[in-house]
């Protein structure tokens, strides 16, 4: 069986690092482009440099030239590297595994269209773990749907630009879609000074920055001599990485739509 060729968008950044980490260690991928901004210092280097069993592969610039042949790009960079990334995939018909955040309505409305081309996994996180939170939600949510009160606390190291983190909105957006409401209009994102009492119907988030967390989650479910957390710790970026690259194998096998990561882990109705 022939190996799917994977390209990797920011391949030097931390999860660039550890995709190439985890396609070297894998038995039906192969590397097919290890990509950089053209301004980046690597690019003319070999991917060998960043994963010693990856050598012969030259880190490139030239996105277009990198994506010719490829089965499926990853995608975890910023979102206006993503939107550039996603016309030329459409181009060439080059599946997306998009793990990007921070995407916008019509950033997001232009991956939908895309999608009647090619095939893309978008999910605010590639983790097993999260996904399956995000299905443990649903029940938590219509169980807990009369007088508890909820907060969704998220931590993340000190480099992440975006707050709240998408995993949080996502899974806000998970609770929000199983009570009936409208994200939009029942989120709080932070408190100061006199708020006056909470809002029954609001969902709070709180966020912290710093150091090197990788990424933790919790949804608190408090009500009146009891309260539920459901929680996810994150200790290794490995785990987004092993999610995206079992995205990318659905992919392989699936043909053009908008999928996420329950349909790739089989978690949907």
């Amino acid at each position: 069986m022939s190996k799917i060729k994977i390209a990797i968008a920011g391949s030097s950044g931390r999860m660039g690092r550890i995709l190439l980490e985890q396609i070297a260690q894998s038995d039906d991928l192969q590397l097919h482009a290890a990509l950089e901004h053209a301004g980046s210092p690597l690019v003319g280097h070999d991917a060998g440099e960043l994963q010693a069993a990856l050598r012969g592969i030259m880190i490139t610039g030239d996105v277009e030239a990198g994506l010719r042949g490829a089965d499926v790009l990853i995608d975890f960079t910023r979102p206006e590297g993503t939107m550039e990334h996603l016309a030329i995939c459409q181009r060439l018909g080059v599946s997306m595994v998009v793990g990007t955040t921070g995407l916008n309505a019509q950033q997001k409305a232009q991956l939908g269209a895309a999608a009647q081309k090619i095939g893309i996994v978008f999910a605010p996180n590639m983790s097993v773990g999260v996904n399956l939170v995000f299905k443990l939600l649903e029940t938590a949510s219509r169980v807990l749907s009369h007088g508890y009160d909820i907060e969704i606390i998220e931590a993340h190291h000190r480099h992440k630009v975006d707050a709240p983190s998408g995993t949080a909105l996502g899974l806000g957006e998970v609770i929000a879609r199983t009570l009936g409401r409208d994200l939009e209009k029942c989120a709080v994102y932070g408190r100061e000074g006199v708020t006056g009492e909470r809002d029954p119907s609001t969902i709070g988030f709180a966020t912290v920055r710093g150091g090197d967390i990788v990424g933790d989650h919790t949804v608190l479910y408090a009500g009146i001599g009891e309260r539920i957390e459901i929680t996810h710790k994150a200790s290794s970026r490995a785990t987004f990485a092993i999610g995206a690259l079992r995205a990318a194998r659905y992919l392989k096998e699936n043909a053009a739509g908008m999928y996420d990561m329950q349909d790739v882990l089989g978690l949907k109705d």
